[in-house]
């Protein structure tokens, strides 16, 4: 690990722990999902230390205390880039119902910069599995979304896209099998 993964892989654990979070299906310490984000992203050939970093920290804007300027001050300004293009904008319910607001960040992701993108593949691999196995009804969403996501979002890693494309039609194909 580099030292800018480790200080982000420290972060974001204490970040997520401070604020008790924890995985909606399981329980476990929420941190261990940025942590798997980041392995995805690793095995990327074309993964960069900021990239590792991003992915550790891609989830602390939205979900615990820490602002743009911690990133940035600690992590550097391609970090703090990196996890501010990552980080749902469209959050506010008044901004229109959940569709609504997806469709906006589908806009938003399909421009961002393609190691965003990266990044994003790998988090929509890691929680695809897990929503599929626990809510089934929710998945139908879920998938629903992140095949329109992945339909405009194609200027990231072309190898983990496919990859998620692949995790997201296996998705589909259990919801199918089992929510009639």
């Amino acid at each position: 690990m580099n030292d800018i993964t480790e200080r982000a892989a420290l972060f974001s654990r204490a970040a997520h722990q401070a604020v008790g979070q924890r995985r909606k299906y399981t329980g476990e310490p929420y941190w261990r999902h940025p942590v798997a984000v980041a392995e995805i992203v690793s095995a990327v050939e074309t993964a960069t230390p900021e990239m590792i970093a991003a992915a550790l920290l891609h989830d602390v804007l939205e979900d615990t205390g820490v602002t743009a300027m911690d990133i940035n001050e600690c992590f550097g300004e391609r970090v703090a880039i990196l996890v501010h293009e990552l980080t749902d904008q469209f959050t506010d319910p008044e901004i229109g119902n959940r569709t609504h607001r997806k469709a906006l960040e589908r806009d938003r992701l399909a421009v961002v910069s393609p190691e965003a993108q990266t990044i994003k593949y790998a988090d929509l691999i890691d929680n695809t599995g897990s929503i599929v196995a626990r809510d089934p009804g929710f998945a139908r969403v879920y998938l629903a979304e992140k095949r329109r996501l992945l339909e405009v979002m194609a200027e990231g890693d072309q190898a983990l896209r496919r990859k998620a494309w692949s995790v997201l039609m296996e998705g589909e194909a259990k919801i199918r099998g089992v929510v009639k």
